[in-house]
This record gives structure tokens, sequence and C-alpha cells, in this order.
């Protein structure tokens, strides 16, 4: 699972903001610069990442976003005893802990992430899952290769053209496969990525598309991501080839007290933070 907290309401954290001497503005990105800045910051960030967050994802559980739910729990791919024997290829893996997870449920997964520093991670955790180092908009695979797709909060929001990624996706699932990824809810890219009171007043526009970029001295993006609305991740998926069956918005549970980047039990009770995508392919 891939994330970091930035602003405006970005991915699922890794640090604490951005970068040192970067500076931090909403520009446009094309697929080749956000690409090339993704793997570069996952890199760099992946040590810390997995240090500060390696406790809550595990080493072999599947969590759907930094509200706690997990897989197990919510059988989103479908019940855990139907993914044995099943090929699932995760995207944007990190360090695999999902791919462990269905893994022990007798699935054959695929770990796959752009950052070479992540997949390290997972080879140091350890387990018999094949790990690739591959770009989401360009997988690696034949047709019709793989049962179920997921991504917990990987890739997704990180491209420029979202639906190139639907429809590779959609290339190498077997006809009824099924493909479920997690987000930054879009709503929160209205508000301050603050975990307290001041991350309550809206400051922004929902509609804003402008990427969030952030960029060194020289004007190159170290770090970015790209807002879709709503509606925009649902055409998204039709474009792809999918039909959208839910929409899962995780409620905060009593039992997590923790903050992570913007995320916190005060926001989390309030609006919504992480938004999952459901879709099948006919």
């Amino acid at each position: 699972m891939n994330q970091e907290d930035h602003s405006p309401e970005d991915a699922y954290g890794a640090g604490d903001g951005a970068e040192d001497d970067a500076e931090a503005t909403r520009r446009e990105a094309g697929e080749a610069e956000s690409s090339r800045a993704s793997r570069g910051w996952w890199d760099r960030n992946a040590d810390e990442y997995q240090s500060e967050h390696g406790a809550f994802l595990g080493d072999d559980r599947f969590v759907w976003g930094p509200e706690g739910l997990d897989e197990a729990d919510a059988g989103l791919l479908g019940p855990a005893d139907s993914l044995a024997g099943k090929d699932v290829l995760e995207i944007g893996a990190g360090a695999a802990q999902c791919s462990r997870w269905l893994a022990a449920r007798g699935a054959r997964p695929v770990a796959l992430d752009l950052s070479h520093r992540q997949l390290q991670h997972a080879l140091r955790i350890g387990g018999d899952v094949p790990l690739v180092e591959a770009d989401a908009g360009r997988l690696p695979f034949r047709d019709a290769s793989f049962d179920l797709a997921c991504s917990a909060y990987g890739a997704v929001p990180f491209v420029s053209d979202p639906v190139n990624v639907m429809r590779e996706v959609h290339r190498v699932l077997r006809p009824g496969g099924r493909w479920v990824f997690s987000v930054t809810h879009p709503i929160r890219w209205a508000f301050p990525d603050e975990a307290g009171p001041e991350g309550l007043s809206v400051s922004a526009s929902y509609f804003d598309r402008t990427p969030y970029v952030e960029q060194d001295e020289r004007g190159r993006a170290v770090y970015v991501e790209h807002h879709r609305t709503v509606g925009d991740r649902v055409r998204d998926v039709v474009a792809g080839g999918f039909r959208l069956v839910d929409l899962v918005e995780p409620e905060w549970p009593a039992w997590n007290d923790q903050e992570w980047g913007g995320w916190s039990p005060l926001r989390g009770n309030l609006i919504p933070g992480t938004a999952i995508f459901v879709c099948e392919r006919d």
C-alpha cells in the first residue's frame, strides 16, 4: 500500500509533508513527469514509510485505508473462502502486505510496484509472492492473466491518465474478473490536510482538478498527485470498460485512535477519508 500525507488532502501516509527544499504548488503534470516523480519519491521514502506505518499495515494484513477497514471483514474481492486458486494482481503493492494475506488464503497473488525500494522491503519481510517492478499504465502481463486485481491506495491517485490504468487492468483480467481500488476520498481535496479542527473548513474548490505538485529548485516534480471528483472516478471506471458494482466509504471505527497525516478520529467521524471502487469486467 503506497501513500503519503502532503497537501491538499493527498495520499495515505509516509512522511511529514513536503520534502526538504521542495516547493508545493498546483500545476499540470503529464504521464512521464508523474511516473518519474512517483518512482523517485517512493524509492527515497520507502524506508521511512515502512518504519512509521509498518506496524499498522502488518506483514500480512489487507487494509484498505487509514480507517483500518480489513478485507477480512469487508470481503470486497469476494468471500475469503472463494479466493483459493485465484490469480490476483496487486497494483501499487508497497511491501506486498495485501498479497501475503491473499496468499495465506490460497490465492496466487503477484505484487507490482513502481518503486524498487518498496519491493526491497517486500523481500525483507519475505514470503513466496512474486514481485514485479513496473508502471501501472504499462502492465507487463498477457491479456486475461488474472481473476482479480486490487490496489489499496496504490498507483491510481498518482497517474495523470487513470483511464489508461483502468484499460490496462481490464486487459489483464479474465471475463467476470473483479477490480477493487481505494483512493483518498475526493471530497478531502476541498479541505486542508490537517488532522485537527483546522482541517474541517473548506479551503479550496472541490472542482479544481489541477494536480498537486512538489518540485525542486529547478522546477522538476519530486511528488505528484492528481485529483478527480467522485463523478470523474465513476466515468474513468466506465471508460475503462468496467461496471461499477459498489462504492464503499468506510466509517471511522471506535477502536482506531491514530492520526495519520490528515486522517484522524475527529475528521473521520465527520467526513469520509477513503473511497473504495468495486468494479467488474463483463
